[in-house]
């Protein structure tokens, strides 16, 4: 039965009482859940609430730093080649720059409106934000830490310098400073604060210089203080001639070379010191539904609003002295503890360009090759292909051209009359767009769903919806306050005097990029009720009718959420039967209530549980009484497991689904999502062992999950062999 579709809240441009009323209403029903014992605690208001001695909920922020733990253990690893250790330092930087930006931008503004709720976890926005406050600062101190003492050091000996100040050869000062005069000091713009030039504007994690300063202007007043903003134009690491460097690889920081020459900018100043800073701000997007005429006008400029968003975090250099940093904390309206002082630059995501422009292939992961699929052959149709039986595709290890190949045969196919599909991820440089435009301009009828939400795509995704429009699509914006996660594909082709359609669906993005990084499962199926089930979606997102029934898919954000309880539900009284049962399952993320509720219940009931959640769980695995029978897993390695998989026993069924969606309350309430049952045996068993088995085996790259949210890394045993889930699938398709 389908279900009442929830009301989304949306705050923006509301007063902050409809604000305060709408926030306590989603969050009374989490308070009301708990059922293990509570005590008593006092408010700074001193009013009572009650918290749970042991929360049976961990801090979902908490679970994110665990996580980028996780990937910082992969910089650590010294079987890592030296290059890739870099990239995983790297990542993890890029990652904290998201979770300032998302999760504590969303601490802060719950902190604001509502200080005295009780979250998930069962603590105050202000209890977690100090508590997660602590972990981010001990995480980015063991990150720099492994920078400055163990890979740069490591680099240098590969020959591979980064060169500070301190240590630069006449010939390079010389080099640098013709570099900044040539390159840097035409587009730079000191501004100077006096009452006529006030603190500027400062772009978000934009790389920006305190310059301290004595003496008089032009015009006779007194200067103390400049503001450089470094343009993103510019890049934030300058590779050295080669000769240079001894034959070798050598890079500069801008921060350096600023530092160096920023007093070329002051003539006749004195430059009393130079000291660079970066500010991290809160940039959730946000459209108000009351104002909306254009969706994407409205995104467009709310894309140019996130630059200027409050601040959450900022990030000096650790010989800024505090008179500075006090001074840029105030004018940001930041408190001390959202200050990060780091010993290095502030910003180690430019390291991330190192590895590619290093030519040192035996510092890096040897190259992989995706498997083909071997029925197609060199000039098959898939189209046909997929007639005949479904075609299962397990990314990266195999191909991702078959999907691709798929919307082309489509746009070249004259017996085609209309592709479907959704965009949520898809790149700037995507083969699928323009396989829609053509088919789009051969006539066929296009309609593509563009999802202009996707946090830190939505530009590209405009700019995609732009063209799309211009080739003849229709192109349609989804469902507002719903974003279209599902992953989508549908071709409809006249055959043999009837219309006969064709279904793609998968876990991951239409992104040939991260194909090639993630790994994802993807279904094209020719079944008629699977296909008639995608249409009725397509229908429903661009429509404006009810919610059609399905017949074999499951759906957010109407039935999914209650398949997954149900069929938890059922191992649970298959268990308490004292029949088998069974729950595996692969994800992203795992923080949703109700859903731990009754994975708790069904590890109370006998049912044994394994759960494969690269990132977030909120779930407490191993609690006596409470999870005994439920293991968490997290597979940490060179590629980043994407796929999202649901296995329940059911007495021998074994129901087992791919989908686009995490077990969060977002994926199954506020978005658009699809799960997918594979029926065929064959396939069935291939989701089964190299989505979740082979996981579960896997002692090299995999972590277990502690009660209280910690990870401890799985090794072999003396007498057990290594197991590798993606090494051994490499050596299976590669």
């Amino acid at each position: 039965m389908q279900t009442k579709r929830p009301a989304t809240p949306r705050f923006t441009g509301k007063s902050r009482a409809t604000v305060v009323s709408r926030l306590a209403a989603v969050n009374g029903a989490a308070q009301k859940r708990y059922t293990v014992s509570h005590a008593v605690c006092k408010t700074n208001n001193t009013k009572e609430r009650t918290v749970p001695e042991q929360n049976p909920i961990l801090c979902r922020e908490l679970s994110l730093l665990a996580f980028n733990r996780r990937v910082l253990a992969q910089a650590q690893d010294e079987s890592v080649p030296l290059l890739e250790r870099l990239r995983f330092l790297c990542i993890v930087s890029s990652n904290l720059d998201e979770f300032f930006e998302v999760r504590m931008a969303w601490l802060k503004r719950k902190h604001k409106l509502l200080p005295h709720t009780v979250l998930d976890n069962g603590k105050t926005p202000s209890e977690t934000m100090i508590e997660v406050s602590e972990q981010a600062q001990a995480l980015i101190a063991e990150q720099y830490a492994l920078f400055n003492e163990v890979l740069q050091p490591a680099l240098e000996a590969e020959n591979i310098c980064f060169y500070r100040r301190n240590s630069w050869t006449e010939a390079q000062k010389r080099w640098i400073e013709e570099y900044f005069d040539r390159e840097l000091m035409p587009i730079l713009t000191p501004v100077g604060l006096d009452p006529s030039h006030p603190f500027p504007r400062l772009l978000n994690k934009s790389l920006n210089f305190a310059v301290e300063l004595e003496g008089t202007d032009a015009f006779g007043r007194p200067v103390d203080m400049a503001i450089v903003q470094a343009p993103r134009i510019l890049p934030r690491l300058v590779p050295l001639p080669s000769e240079l460097c001894g034959g070798g690889n050598g890079f500069v920081f801008l921060s350096s070379i600023l530092h160096a020459y920023v007093h070329k900018l002051f003539l006749g100043i004195k430059v009393k010191g130079c000291h660079q800073f970066r500010l991290t701000r809160d940039s959730d997007l946000s459209v108000d539904e009351d104002d909306l005429t254009n969706l994407r006008t409205a995104v467009q400029n709310e894309l140019q609003d996130r630059e200027y968003g409050d601040g959450v975090r900022l990030e000096v250099a650790d010989t800024c002295p505090p008179h500075i940093h006090d001074f840029l904390l105030a004018q940001f309206k930041l408190t001390p503890s959202e200050l990060y002082q780091v010993k290095g630059p502030v910003n180690l995501v430019r390291l991330m360009a190192v590895p590619d422009l290093v030519d040192r292939p035996d510092l890096k992961f040897p190259p992989k090759t995706a498997g083909r699929l071997k029925n197609l052959g060199k000039h098959g149709s898939v189209l046909d292909l997929a007639r005949q039986s479904p075609i299962l595709l397990h990314h990266p290890y195999q191909s991702f051209d078959p999907v691709v190949q798929m919307i082309r045969e489509a746009a070249a196919d004259p017996d085609v009359l209309a592709v479907k599909m959704t965009i949520y991820r898809t790149g700037s440089n995507s083969e699928l767009v323009r396989a829609l435009m053509k088919a789009a301009h051969a006539g066929k009828q296009v309609t593509v769903v563009v999802e202009l939400m996707a946090r830190f795509d939505e530009a590209n995704n405009v700019n995609w919806a732009q063209q799309l429009e211009n080739a003849g699509a229709h192109v349609v914006y989804g469902v507002f306050g719903y974003k279209i996660h599902a992953k989508m594909a549908l071709v409809i082709r006249r055959e043999e005097g009837r219309l006969k359609s064709y279904a793609h669906l998968g876990t991951g993005n239409y992104h040939q990029s991260t194909s090639r990084i993630y790994t994802d499962f993807g279904l094209i199926t020719s079944d008629e009720q699977i296909t008639a089930d995608v249409n009725t979606l397509f229908l429903e997102i661009t429509g404006l009718g009810k919610p059609g029934r399905l017949n074999k898919l499951y759906q957010s954000p109407f039935t999914l959420h209650d398949m997954v309880i149900a069929r938890i539900g059922q191992e649970a009284l298959n268990a308490a039967a004292g029949k088998p049962a069974r729950i595996m399952a692969k994800m992203n993320s795992l923080i949703e209530p109700k859903v731990i509720d009754a994975l708790y219940a069904a590890s109370r009931a006998g049912v044994q549980i394994d759960l494969i959640v690269r990132g977030m769980c909120t779930l407490r695995p191993g609690v006596k009484g409470l999870s005994d029978n439920i293991r968490v897993t997290s597979i940490i390695g060179r590629q980043l497991e994407h796929s999202r998989i649901y296995y329940f026993y059911n007495g021998g069924e074994e129901n087992t689904y791919i989908s686009s969606a995490d077990w969060m309350g977002r994926n199954f309430f506020r978005r658009i999502e699809v799960a997918t049952p594979i029926e065929d045996a064959a396939l069935k068993a291939r989701v089964i062992r190299e989505g979740l088995t082979l996981a579960l085996e896997d002692n090299v790259k995999a972590w277990q999950m502690q009660p209280d949210g910690s990870y401890v890394r799985k090794k072999p045993s003396a007498n057990e062999p290594a197991v590798s889930l993606q090494d051994d699938l490499w050596a299976t398709y590669g």
